[in-house]
């Protein structure tokens, strides 16, 4: 009976079958999570589409290039106000809070020139929106064209979108492998070493007695 249990296979403890693998192994082991978890991101998500719509700040008579460039500055930054939104939400068919998630608006340092650049899930839908926020602009800072001798006028209209500007699932599991195979990186950095002090087979560790004998002149 005795015999019967000896000869049971023993389960291995998984502290020691992880003890076995190479030192290396978290890495190989977070990249490939990883670019999975990359990969299923970038396939179950939704695509998006990005259009833009240009607008310029022309100078009046009265007025010099540099303080074209200095409104349209200004005007860049006001562009994603509720009071310049609201002019365009019914174009846009989107409430003012979802224009300012959807919209986003950058000048140029050296010419007066506004992007407006507006996110949907539809590719008809992004650049319909950028055109109205951009119409919106326009009419709400030419209110006050006599009094800053600045006129804005549509430069470019957008365009419906041929491709998504969203990241694609190559790219987003290739970004996934990256940071999986960072962290089981850092992740070997910060693991302990075993500390294992192997000593000699068949060696003999002198005595106090016998090292002061061996020391003596």
């Amino acid at each position: 009976m005795s015999d019967s249990l000896n000869q049971r296979p023993r389960t291995v403890p998984l502290r020691a079958r992880l003890a076995r693998l190479p030192r290396w192994w978290p890495l190989p082991v977070c990249a490939v999570l990883g670019a999975a978890a990359g990969g299923a991101y970038g396939t179950l998500q939704t695509p998006q589409y990005t259009a833009t719509s240009y607008v310029v700040a022309v100078p009046q008579e009265k007025a010099d290039p540099q303080t074209a460039l200095g409104f349209a500055q200004a005007y860049g930054r006001v562009a994603t106000q509720l009071a310049v939104l609201a002019d365009a939400q019914v174009a846009a068919g989107l409430s003012p809070a979802e224009l300012q998630d959807s919209v986003k608006v950058a000048t140029s340092p050296d010419a007066p020139m506004i992007a407006v650049s507006a996110t949907a899930a539809k590719p008809s839908s992004a650049a319909t929106t950028a055109n109205a926020v951009a119409r919106s602009l326009a009419g709400s800072a030419n209110h006050s064209k006599d009094s800053t001798q600045v006129k804005l006028l549509t430069f470019s209209r957008a365009l419906t979108p041929n491709a998504p500007s969203s990241l694609s699932p190559g790219v987003t599991t290739l970004v996934g492998g990256c940071a999986g195979g960072l962290l089981g990186a850092l992740a070997l950095l910060v693991r302990p070493r075993a500390r294992t002090e192997e000593v000699p087979t068949g060696a003999s560790v002198p005595g106090p007695a016998s090292a002061l004998v061996r020391s003596a002149p």
